[in-house]
């Protein structure tokens, strides 16, 4: 009779042992994803936080300002970080892992290039001849075809909201002899950059403006100005002066250096996600062309490309 109670009571511990492993894979606290102010970034954590759920994980979402997110994660404030711009967050994701808590998570398959522009259109009027070219901007009759009532009689430049890079367009124009025909002006939000393409080729105006790739406007097509090559210290807050271009770079993820321990699940799949130029220039559209809310967008996209994301989670 005992040796039959043991057995019990072997089986039971070894069951409830077995339980208690398989509900540990991933903890119960919540895994934190950041949203920033550009939908291809937002719309990703809906899909990555979808994918997440899909594997039993909990997750919430916060606004977070897209320079200082790094230090949030390092110290377990957020839990990671999917669109790591090299050209404009570089410098804060490299000092929080010199803190250490932050771990560079790999990167994704796209590459990336942010810059001032001008839609294809602008090119092929001829608004500015010599386009490409950032020579071109040198000429007077090109600068008055991109004034705005803003722009004080110059041609403008319509930056991204100025967290994003500072003072970086600025300084090159004031170094690259720009200043006096053209100036500045910082958009509130990646909304309002769209609405400028939309308006100028409404009005049939040349624009000058911050955008990036990718992004949905790949497929409308938009020409990236050829200012002078990137090199390490041109920039102005490097020690250089500024005049140079943006590098093509990396778009990477970050984590917690606890996340693989706290959801070593949900983080190996992290680690092996990577998405295309297209597949985030598709998750964009949902939202910029198609006009679907972020939530239904990364939705959508899921059930969508099951293909593409489901070997990550296995």
């Amino acid at each position: 009779m005992r040796k039959i109670i043991s057995l019990i009571s072997a089986i039971i511990i070894s069951t409830v042992s077995f339980t208690g492993i398989a509900n540990a894979a991933d903890s119960k606290k919540p895994i934190v994803i950041p949203t920033h102010n550009w939908n291809s970034q937002v719309v990703m954590a809906y899909v990555i936080g979808g994918m997440f759920e899909t594997m039993g994980n909990n997750v919430e979402y916060v606004p977070a300002d897209p320079q200082a997110v790094y230090e949030a994660i390092r110290i377990g404030d957020v839990t990671i970080s999917h669109e790591v711009w090299q050209s404009t967050f570089g410098a804060s994701f490299q000092d929080a892992i010199d803190k250490g808590g932050l771990l560079d998570w790999g990167k994704h398959e796209a590459a990336t290039l942010e810059e001032m522009g001008v839609p294809k259109w602008v090119v092929d009027k001829g608004l500015c001849p010599g386009l490409p070219n950032w020579e071109a901007l040198k000429s007077a009759d090109c600068a008055k075809k991109f004034a705005t009532p803003d722009s004080g009689g110059k041609g403008r430049w319509l930056e991204g909201p100025q967290s994003w890079h500072k003072d970086l367009m600025p300084d090159r124009v004031e170094a690259l002899g720009l200043a006096d025909l053209w100036t500045v002006k910082f958009a509130g939000g990646a909304d309002a950059l769209w609405a400028e393409l939309v308006a100028a080729k409404k009005e049939g105006r040349g624009t000058v403006i911050f955008n990036w790739t990718p992004n949905f406007t790949d497929a409308d097509g938009f020409v990236f100005i050829e200012f002078p090559p990137y090199k390490d210290g041109c920039r102005k807050a490097d020690g250089g002066d500024g005049s140079c271009g943006s590098p093509k770079g990396w778009l990477k993820k970050a984590v917690n250096g606890d996340f693989p321990k706290t959801h070593p699940k949900a983080a190996a799949a992290f680690k092996k996600l990577s998405f295309t130029s297209g597949q985030i220039g598709e998750m964009a559209a949902l939202v910029d062309i198609d006009k679907m809310t972020v939530e239904d967008a990364g939705k959508k996209w899921l059930a969508d490309n099951k293909a593409v994301w489901e070997k990550w989670t296995k």
